[in-house]
């Protein structure tokens, strides 16, 4: 085994890093005088600005550490998050991001108060709050420093692992305690500092530093990885796992209690629809943009590079499965530190401080995701609590002040809770912490949007029951399904004993739907507010709507047929994925020759390259059956 561990070289890369970030982040938004220059960037962010700044956001430790590690336990099934989230985005960029827009608005809980009243305006903020500092926030820091003590064990505490597991004991790699907490500190000083005086801003070029970084660090990881004489390549890997466990498929039995392959194509779409288009920190940095062409064609971007992950990251993951098989037998490694023990084992040995670039890497992922929350969760307090209650009156001036006070008490409220609630020698995956906890918040907020965009019958009180529907339902139907159709042979047989949490958030979804019908039905509805749809907003017309209805669900029939003559085995994984990509590409071009492009609109057009995304997305789900 290699006793190399971090050169000063690679510290110097590390370290020079992270503060040639916090420096570039402080310029940027040296100049942040109005509330609009602080919380939208001035709305002049280009779309390369746009992209970097929602992938940078998007892909945090939760990708490159807990994407890998899932990817390491379960397999090549975790890629359904990314692929799969291209229906999230796409639906971002055409259906829900042109309200947002034309609304001007600069919270997401603006639109919920506008369509409906301030009741689902407080409860949006809540529950985003809640999501942003204690279910994403606290999770990133705890893998962040975890990952990097990881590198900072002392070799002897492997080899003395090692030896233990060879002689039959059991074998654990501990984490020092109080460098666990040092370097959760570290990355709270340095994310707030900038996040606090730049702003949105100083966020999105940041993000896209971040960005380059990451992407090049993740690379680099899998690109020694897979270049490691037990692996082989992707073919050798691909060879190995037919040999092994037979990770690299993703769809497992429907009653599978992790990803069910009827959890990941229903429930784990109702957390896309959430992400991507109701969530405040990811569609802040769209509003941001310049203009609706710039804001779409950085988020198509951003999906391009989201098809990217499942290769660099998770299917790393189960490359490193196999290596240390190989190479640390006996020893157990979870999850969550196959990414550090790759940077020990695979990384460091090569030297000229690429250790150091990928752990930058590594600390970029997480502080792009952590200033976009801190910034996102300031703008929610400042316009939703601040000036809506307090001052209806403030000042720009005051605006900035109160955002930056907000953002400062998060920064440290999360760290604290980082310390107290996570034990760096966990062996449970964080990412699955991260989705079953947001899972159970979010099924009522993804109808009351998408309802209310849909239906001008939707009521204010509608709205509101579907959130708090989808609350009660997403917390209460697990248990209850445990005690009653869970102890059913035949029933558990299909779902599991236990009833998995992408299933229940799909159940919640239907619930809140049929709430918010009655509930609107019994109820009367604002003429006004009732104009805040798409049709009513002169963005769709009806026709078009039903027109793009009927392709989908066409389009539905079709994939269904192509996956059952699949596992019918009548067609290869290839030509069911070629043939439902090229039908993706034609629906999507036949769409496009139905609707006419807005005459000040220069350039491709982005929904050719929303085809070709789509399609890509489509061919990889059938591919990998």
């Amino acid at each position: 085994m290699n006793q190399q561990l971090l050169s000063p070289l690679d510290f110097t890369i590390f370290f020079g890093s992270l503060i040639l970030v916090m420096i570039i982040g402080l310029w940027a938004g040296r100049k942040e005088e109005t509330a609009e220059d602080f919380y939208l960037a001035g709305k002049d962010a280009r779309w390369w600005g746009v992209a970097g700044s929602i992938f940078g956001s998007n892909v945090s430790a939760n990708h490159i550490v807990g994407m890998m590690g899932v990817g390491f336990s379960l397999g090549f099934v975790e890629s359904h998050f990314e692929i799969t989230a291209i229906a999230g985005l796409l639906l971002l960029c055409y259906f829900f991001l042109p309200v947002y827009r034309k609304l001007n608005i600069y919270t997401l809980s603006d639109y919920l108060s506008r369509r409906y009243d301030d009741r689902s305006r407080v409860a949006y903020a809540i529950i985003m709050i809640t999501i942003i500092v204690v279910i994403m926030m606290v999770p990133a820091f705890y893998i962040g420093s975890r990952s990097l003590n990881i590198l900072l064990v002392d070799q002897s505490q492997i080899q003395a692992a090692l030896d233990s597991a060879a002689a039959g004991n059991s074998a654990k790699i501990q984490i020092n305690y109080t460098t666990y907490i040092i370097g959760i500190l570290v990355m709270a000083v340095v994310a707030g500092s900038y996040t606090i005086f730049g702003g949105l801003k100083a966020v999105i070029i940041t993000d896209v530093i971040q960005s380059v970084l990451m992407l090049g660090g993740a690379a680099l990881v899998a690109y020694l990885t897979f270049g490691q004489a037990e692996i082989g390549g992707w073919s050798g890997m691909r060879a190995l796992d037919a040999k092994g466990k037979d990770l690299m498929h993703l769809y497992l039995p429907m009653n599978h209690p992790g990803r069910p392959w009827t959890g990941m194509l229903s429930g784990l779409l109702i957390l896309h629809f959430y992400y991507w288009s109701a969530n405040q920190f990811i569609v802040q940095r769209a509003l941001a943009a310049r203009s609706d062409r710039e804001a779409r064609i950085g988020i198509v971007t951003a999906g391009f590079f989201k098809l990217i992950i499942p290769f660099i990251s998770i299917g790393t993951g189960v490359a490193a499965f196999y290596y240390f098989q190989a190479t640390m037998p006996g020893v157990p490694v979870d999850g969550d530190t196959a990414f550090p023990m790759l940077m020990r084992e695979v990384v460091a040995p090569v030297g000229w401080g690429l250790a150091g670039l990928v752990a930058a890497g590594l600390i970029g992922a997480i502080l792009s995701s952590v200033d976009s929350m801190l910034n996102s969760a300031a703008t929610l307090i400042t316009f939703d609590v601040y000036k809506r209650f307090i001052n209806p009156q403030a000042t720009d001036k005051q605006l900035i002040r109160v955002g930056r006070q907000c953002i400062l008490l998060f920064v440290i409220g999360s760290a604290f809770l980082t310390i107290f609630i996570f034990d760096p020698n966990s062996e449970k995956p964080f990412f699955t912490y991260v989705a079953s906890h947001q899972s159970r918040l979010i099924a009522g907020l993804v109808v009351a949007f998408g309802v209310g965009m849909l239906w001008k019958g939707a009521t204010a009180t509608g709205g509101f029951a579907a959130i708090i529907t989808g609350l009660i339902v997403s917390y209460g139907l697990p248990p209850l399904y445990a005690m009653t159709l869970g102890q059913n042979k035949t029933i558990a047989s299909l779902f599991g004993q236990n009833l998995n949490f992408f299933h229940a958030v799909f159940v919640a979804a239907i619930v809140s739907t049929l709430a918010h019908i009655i509930v609107s039905k019994l109820t009367m509805t604002d003429e006004r507010k009732s104009q805040l749809t798409w049709h009513g907003l002169g963005l769709i017309s009806k026709e078009q709507l039903a027109s793009y209805g009927k392709r989908l669900l066409l389009s539905v029939l079709v994939f269904a047929g192509l996956g059952s003559c699949m596992v019918n085995n009548f067609i290869s994984p290839t030509v069911a994925g070629t043939f439902g990509s090229c039908w993706t590409l034609c629906i999507i071009l036949f769409g496009i020759k139905q609707s006419q492009r807005k005459d000040n609109e220069k350039g491709i057009d982005d929904r050719y390259l929303a085809g070709i995304l789509a399609s890509c997305a489509v061919f990889i789900l059938f591919y990998f059956y």
